[in-house]
């Protein structure tokens, strides 16, 4: 069965869950979840993990991301993006000065509302759910971290190309909205291009047309995704076997606290494990179907 990891460029109007279900059809595998979801209007990239791979999909989802989203001034919508109803409409013409001045606001550690049309339940109901039958509740702000925010161009008197790197959860619809309000004209997200994202970028990506004709052969292995993280490499049949069976092993002259990518005699890719007091402890493990 198929395993390993495929980076999607997510082409507009498909929801994430829809690449899920075309790759299920495709690699003949229904274990297969993706590392963090992208609205319909949203292209670029989207990690999918297939088979065990899915395994690390938790960690996929707490990465940073990077965005080159559009920002269109003058314009308010129920959505906070020009898919949604205008709320409020203005000539404007914000130079780019002005623009640059407010950004720092929203740099570092910050504090959004989350948008009503969004995926968020309350009193088990969507958001969206709630929005779309006229009903707006109060949302509590919820604390991001945008580590990165440029702009990279100007496209017209009221639009603007932004380089957006935040941390998980961050709307950047909800962002435009509010770099809006603070320039006094409003404002709402016009395009979303995902660049990178659980630390893949888009010359990684393929489009759905390349998998549906190469298929398996794309994916990539699992540990790709665990780079960052140094290899520990099983000597002994018996160290192996421990393992196998979740049990802790002997961690001589690793490093206290660090997570390791633990490989068996062969080779293969067995498990994340953090070693604590001397010893490996597994973290997830990654063989087996």
């Amino acid at each position: 069965m198929p395993n390993g990891i495929l980076i999607i460029d997510k082409p507009t109007d498909w929801t994430s869950m829809d690449v899920c279900a075309k790759l299920r059809g495709i690699l003949k595998e229904k274990k297969i979840g993706h590392g963090g979801t992208l609205d319909p209007v949203a292209t670029g990239v989207l990690p999918v993990f297939v088979g065990s791979a899915t395994r690390a999909v938790e960690f996929a989802e707490k990465g940073d991301k990077e965005y080159i989203a559009g920002l269109r001034l003058g314009l308010v919508t129920n959505t906070q993006d020009t898919t949604g109803e205008i709320l409020e409409e203005r000539p404007t013409a914000v130079d780019r000065e002005a623009l640059e001045a407010v950004l720092p606001r929203f740099t570092g550690p910050i504090a959004q509302v989350p948008p009503m049309f969004s995926a968020i339940k309350r009193d088990g109901k969507k958001l969206y759910e709630l929005a779309r039958a006229g009903r707006e509740v109060e949302r509590a702000p919820r604390p991001v971290t945008i580590h990165a925010l440029e702009i990279l161009e100007r496209r017209g008197p009221a639009e603007y190309l932004l380089r957006v790197r935040c941390s998980k959860g961050t709307y950047v619809r909800t962002l435009c909205h509010d770099i809006g309000q603070a320039l006094g004209c409003g404002g709402c997200m016009s395009s979303l291009r995902r660049t990178m994202a659980a630390g893949f970028t888009l010359d990684q990506a393929v489009t759905l047309e390349e998998a549906q004709e190469r298929g398996a052969a794309l994916l990539l292995p699992t540990d790709r995704f665990f780079a960052g993280c140094p290899a520990h490499h099983l000597t002994s049949q018996r160290r192996e076997r421990l393992c196998r069976n979740g049990n802790p092993i002997p961690g001589e002259g690793l490093a206290e606290g660090v997570l390791y990518r633990v490989y068996g005699q062969d080779g293969t890719f067995l498990c994340l494990s953090r070693c604590q007091r001397g010893m490996l402890v597994s973290v997830k493990n990654f063989f087996g179907g």
